[in-house]
């Protein structure tokens, strides 16, 4: 179980800088810069974003079945990667639950 705890742990963190990103980077400076070329570098962030959040959610997966949660939980630690802050602090509570 220690090692799907960290793997989550590690995924919770970069789905949680990564949505930092994505809300207070990528949207803004999608809005403020008006040509193409200038947004090419902030086109990244979401595709990486995109790909990333769908690892969390195997992680979560595996995390909730080997722990037997309910499907709520697992439902709710899944949404929990969509908000910047939310993947962080779900990722402190489960670290708690398993020593």
């Amino acid at each position: 179980m220690t090692g799907a705890v960290k793997r989550f742990r590690v995924m919770a963190i970069i789905c949680g800088v990564m949505s930092l990103l994505l809300w207070f980077i990528y949207m803004p400076g999608k809005y403020m810069l008006d040509g193409i070329e200038d947004q090419k570098y902030l086109i990244a962030i979401p595709i990486v974003h995109g790909y990333l959040y769908m690892v969390y959610l195997l992680t979560v997966l595996q995390v909730g079945v080997k722990g037997r949660w309910n499907l709520l939980k697992i439902l709710w630690v899944m949404l929990a990667g969509t908000l910047p802050v939310a993947s962080f602090i779900a990722e402190r509570r489960i670290v708690k639950q398993y020593p």
